[in-house]
């Protein structure tokens, strides 16, 4: 038997010890009021009190203490006080309630890498007597109250514990997709004794909740699909987000009474005036990180472009250009995107299918919002949709075309000019600056972001047709940004842009494929407007700069 099996065993021998003397009155207390009221546990819920508090949490966190839903997410960035709340909540149920807690997190090398320390350190602050720090435990009353484990190097004994009211999982951004699969069904509760039809789950008479504390990585995460993306809507809205299974709640540092008492608002105020502010965002509030190093897009250009024709007000007109990128079956999306003159006015994925599925899947969509061009991915697998594609358009006043990026760039010798380049003698041509199409377009979709980024952030002036917009009412504009703002350049040794190709990102960086980015990538690909009512498969007549 393992020691961790072991421990499992214990834990379920002690499972109903507690003292059964301790109410702690909790109080709260919020940064512009103050404190507000106090709570006092009344057998299995919570009632206003007028006794002094024991302890003190942040009002943020008033539902999460009386949540027993099954799921209770905490999110937000540096100096929110969450994890240090969720502690303090931990510790109240196990003195009042003898409830056990599973600290968890992805990885676990030691005890040093949980919260062990923080428990140690709070239990003194709090003057909480009855808790006994061990090597590898805290017990309370003599009973193991706190156990912790890894779930990354544990997932088979981890599958097997029960008696536990609460699941700590911190630092959940960096759960993994296997252990999150694993963890859900683990946190359950206990049978009483009896047959089948007259059993009653119980552990103490309280549901088992599972609580993940996490700064959110990307938006392509695990956790954040999972957990934040469903209800992003209402986190934005009013900063949490309930319903019979969920508890989400965004906690940052304006929620944290405390903050001015921790050193960290000097170091806040650096970052606010040195770093990116998507960085900047992603540290302090918490937003996702989407951005890599060396990346070509900045989350910070790709947020400005949101809607910015109504910011800068210039409206949809022209020419629209449908793309589609496709895929077989397997774990990768099949895209579509289209762009009405300078704003992308759609970008949506297809996830199941086949190849020729997503390919009439892309057509419908490109008829039906009456697109005057259609281009669609010929690499690989997508020169097989040639015969189908020109039947699906036959008789239909759509121009078509079939875009190779890994052939040389179009028009090589026109001249190249990058939005962030300085004027020099001789101004570089395509084929001197780029590696292929699929970085030209890149490129130019890059240049487009940028502008847009400065007429919007900077109030510096560029002409409409060199900017680009992405329509708030994009179902999928999340993920357009993390595959656009998690795209890295590849260095080139002879000094042309490239990027990394869709199996190199899998492997080398383990992003998936940029299907929505590949999609208003080929968008760029602009041609002189003009409807036919025969099908053609034309030349490209944009440029590089144009």
């Amino acid at each position: 038997m393992s020691a961790l099996a072991k421990k499992l065993d214990l834990l379920e021998a002690k499972a109903s010890v507690h003292s059964g003397e301790c109410h702690t009155v909790v109080g709260f207390v919020c940064p512009e009021k103050g404190f507000t009221h106090a709570l006092k546990r009344s057998a299995n819920d919570w009632v206003i009190s007028q006794e002094e508090p024991d302890t003190y949490v942040p009002a943020k966190l008033e539902r999460v203490l009386k949540s027993e839903k099954r799921f209770i997410i905490v999110i937000g960035g540096r100096g929110s006080g969450k994890s240090v709340g969720i502690a303090d909540i931990s510790l109240i149920d196990a003195r009042d309630t003898g409830s056990k807690t599973y600290c968890l997190r992805e990885y676990q090398s030691s005890i040093k890498n949980s919260v062990y320390s923080l428990l140690k350190d709070e239990s003194k602050r709090l003057e909480f007597d009855g808790f006994d720090v061990q090597s590898n435990s805290i017990l309370y009353n003599g009973a193991e109250a706190f156990l912790f484990a890894g779930l990354a190097r544990n997932v088979d004994s981890i599958k097997s514990a029960h008696g536990f009211k609460r699941y700590w999982v911190e630092e959940a951004q960096f759960i993994s997709e296997d252990s999150l699969t694993a963890l859900t069904p683990t946190a359950r509760k206990k049978p009483k004794k009896g047959v089948p039809t007259e059993l009653e789950e119980v552990v103490d008479d309280h549901k088992v909740s599972m609580i993940f504390v996490a700064n959110p990585g990307s938006s392509e995460d695990p956790f954040s699909k999972r957990f934040i993306e469903p209800f992003k809507e209402s986190l934005a809205r009013d900063g949490y987000y309930e319903d019979d299974m969920h508890l989400v709640v965004v906690m940052n540092y304006t929620d944290n009474p405390w903050f001015h008492e921790s050193g960290l608002e000097e170091e806040r105020v650096w970052d606010f005036e040195n770093r990116p502010r998507a960085l900047y965002d992603h540290i302090w509030l918490g937003q996702y990180n989407d951005s890599v190093e060396n990346a070509l897009i900045m989350a910070e250009w790709f947020d400005a472009c949101v809607d910015a024709h109504k910011k800068l007000g210039f409206e949809p007109m022209g020419a629209k250009y449908a793309a589609h990128d496709p895929s077989d079956t397997g774990p990768d999306s099949k895209g579509f995107a289209l762009r009405h003159g300078s704003v992308v006015i759609d970008a949506q994925e297809k996830l199941d299918g086949d190849i020729n599925e997503g390919g009439d899947w892309a057509v419908d969509q490109a008829l039906k919002h009456a697109a005057d061009y259609y281009t669609w991915d010929c690499d690989g697998m997508g020169v097989g949709l040639n015969r189908q594609t020109s039947a699906s358009f036959n008789n239909k006043p759509v121009t078509i075309s079939m875009f190779k990026g890994s052939e040389g760039p179009d028009n090589p010798d026109a001249t190249c000019n990058p939005a962030d380049k300085a004027p020099v003698a001789r101004q570089k041509t395509n084929k001197e600056t780029v590696k292929n199409k699929r970085a030209q377009y890149y490129l130019m979709l890059r240049d487009r972001v940028y502008r847009t980024y400065r007429a919007v952030v900077h109030g510096e002036w560029h002409d409409p047709d060199t900017l680009i917009s992405f329509s708030s009412d994009i179902q999928a504009l999340s993920k357009l940004r993390a595959e656009l703002c998690r795209m890295p350049v590849k260095p080139n040794g002879n000094g042309l842009f490239e990027l990394y190709t869709k199996p190199e990102m899998k492997t080398k960086f383990k992003l998936p494929s940029p299907n929505l980015g590949d999609s208003v990538m080929m968008l760029m690909r602009a041609q002189t407007p003009r409807r036919t009512t025969n099908i053609r498969m034309p030349r490209p007549l944009g440029t590089m700069g144009r």
